[in-house]
C-alpha cells in the first residue's frame, strides 16, 4: 500500500503541541467592548484591537443595518464588475481626507491590501527591504511579488543604509516596507529617517498604519501625521478592522498610485468588493474619529495610567519599549506565558499569551481601549501583582 500523503500533518501538529505553540479559538459572546463574555463569565478585555471602542458603537451598527436594508448583505462581485457602490467611493474619499492624500482605494481586508499593493508595485528585477518584525501580510506580499527580499534588523536605520549602499544600484526599483506601529511590541518605526533614506536612494516607502489609524496623530490620521510627515511622498496602507471597528483595508497615496493599483493589484481586481455593511460602518467610524477627539484623549489617558501603575507596582515585569496602546512584557517560555494567561482569565482578565512563531519571545500583550475604566486598569495590575 502507498504511504498516506497526509500523515505528516498529524506529526507536525504533535510537534506544535510539544513546543506549547498550539492555538485554538476563544469564543466571545455578545458585542465587543471593554468587557466581554468568555465561557459564560464577564471578563475585562485587554485582548482587542478595538482601540476606540467603536466595534460595538450604536452608530456603526445603525449605519451597517441601514446599508444592508438598502444594498443587501453582499456586494455580489468585484468592484470592476457588479460590486461597486457609491458607498465604496464615499469611504475612499473619507480615507483620503483623513490621511490628507490625493486618493485612496479600499480592499476587502488589510492583508489583501498589502498583498495586492506590493505584488503590483514590485517584480523580479526589484529589491524590497523589510523590517525584521513586519506583519505577515507585508512579508508575504514581498514574497508574492517575486522581488529580491532582504530583511533589516528591527528599526535599525544604520544597517538599512548599509544594505542600500551595497544593493540598491543592482535593481531597477526599490521598496522599503515597514509597520508604523509594530503590533506585537507596541513601538514605532523611525519614519522620518526612513523617508530620508527613501529620498536619498530613490526608493519607494510603504508604511502599514494598521495599528496607528484612528489612534496616532493629532487628528487620528496615524504615524505619518504623528511624525509630521503628512504630504511627503509615500504609500500608506491600513485596515478598517481595528480602531475603525469594521472590516477591510485601504491604500492611500497619490492619484497616480491609486489609479495604477486599480488596474494592477490582483487582490483588488479579483476579489468581491467590501460588503455594504462593513463599508458603511467604516464611514461612520471615520466621522467619529474626526468629530470626537475626546475618545483619543481618553485612550491616551488610559495608556499613561496603566504605564504608571505597572512601573510603580510591577517592576519585575518591565514593559517592552512602546509608544502606542499596545503594552507587552516578555516571559521566559511559551509554557510560562500560557500559565500567566490562564491565571489572568481565571481572575477575570482577558489578555492571552502571544507565542512563537508569531513573536520571537513569548509574552503577554495588553491592548488598551478608550472605553476601559480606571477600575479595569487597576484590577489588571492587582491581578498581575498576585501572580
Amino acid at each position: 500500500m502507498p504511504l498516506d500523503p497526509y500523515a505528516w500533518i498529524e506529526k507536525s501538529l504533535a510537534t506544535i503541541h510539544r513546543a506549547d505553540w498550539y492555538r485554538s479559538v476563544t469564543t466571545i459572546h455578545g458585542r465587543p467592548g471593554a468587557t466581554v463574555l468568555l465561557a459564560g463569565e464577564e471578563v475585562i478585555n485587554f485582548a482587542s484591537n478595538d482601540y476606540l471602542g467603536l466595534a460595538g458603537d450604536e452608530r456603526l451598527i445603525k449605519a451597517a443595518v441601514s446599508a444592508i436594508a438598502e444594498f443587501g448583505t453582499g456586494s455580489t462581485g468585484s468592484r470592476l464588475l457588479s460590486g461597486h457602490r457609491e458607498l465604496h467611493r464615499e469611504l475612499e474619499q473619507a480615507i483620503a481626507s483623513l490621511k490628507q492624500t490625493a486618493d485612496a482605494v479600499v480592499f476587502s481586508s488589510g492583508y489583501l491590501a498589502n498583498l495586492g499593493a506590493i505584488a503590483a508595485l514590485m517584480g523580479k528585477r526589484d529589491l524590497i527591504l523589510s523590517d525584521q518584525y513586519n506583519h505577515s501580510s507585508l512579508k508575504n506580499g514581498a514574497i508574492l511579488s517575486g522581488a529580491t527580499l532582504i530583511e533589516y534588523p528591527h528599526c535599525d536605520v544604520a544597517v538599512l543604509k548599509t544594505q542600500l549602499l551595497e544593493h540598491r544600484h543592482n535593481y531597477q526599483r526599490c521598496l522599503i516596507i515597514t509597520d508604523s506601529v509594530f503590533s506585537m511590541d507596541g513601538d514605532l518605526c523611525p519614519l522620518p529617517a526612513l523617508l530620508d533614506l527613501a529620498d536619498e536612494f530613490s526608493c519607494m516607502l510603504l508604511v502599514d498604519e494598521a495599528h496607528a489609524t484612528g489612534v496616532m496623530g493629532k487628528t487620528g490620521a496615524g504615524c505619518v501625521e504623528h511624525f509630521g510627515c503628512t504630504g511627503r511622498n509615500l504609500i500608506q496602507i491600513g485596515t478598517l478592522s481595528k480602531a475603525l471597528g469594521s472590516l477591510g483595508g485601504y491604500v492611500a497615496g497619490s492619484a497616480t498610485l491609486i489609479d495604477f493599483l486599480r488596474n494592477r493589484a490582483p487582490s483588488w481586481i479579483y476579489t468581491t468588493a467590501l460588503s455594504p455593511a462593513d463599508t458603511a460602518a467604516a464611514l461612520a467610524a471615520i466621522e467619529i474619529v474626526q468629530t470626537e477627539p475626546q475618545r483619543r484623549v481618553q485612550l491616551w489617558e488610559n495608556v499613561d495610567y496603566l504605564k504608571k501603575l505597572m512601573q510603580s507596582q510591577l517592576p519585575h515585569l518591565p514593559l517592552l519599549p512602546t509608544a502606542s496602546p499596545i503594552l507587552c512584557f516578555q516571559l521566559p517560555s511559551a509554557a510560562n506565558a500560557l500559565n500567566i494567561g490562564k491565571q489572568l482569565q481565571e481572575a477575570g482578565i482577558f489578555a492571552p499569551a502571544i507565542r512563537p512563531p508569531t513573536v520571537p519571545t513569548s509574552r503577554i500583550r495588553i491592548s488598551v481601549m478608550a472605553t476601559h475604566q480606571a477600575a479595569h486598569i487597576a484590577k489588571l495590575v492587582s491581578v498581575l501583582k498576585e501572580n
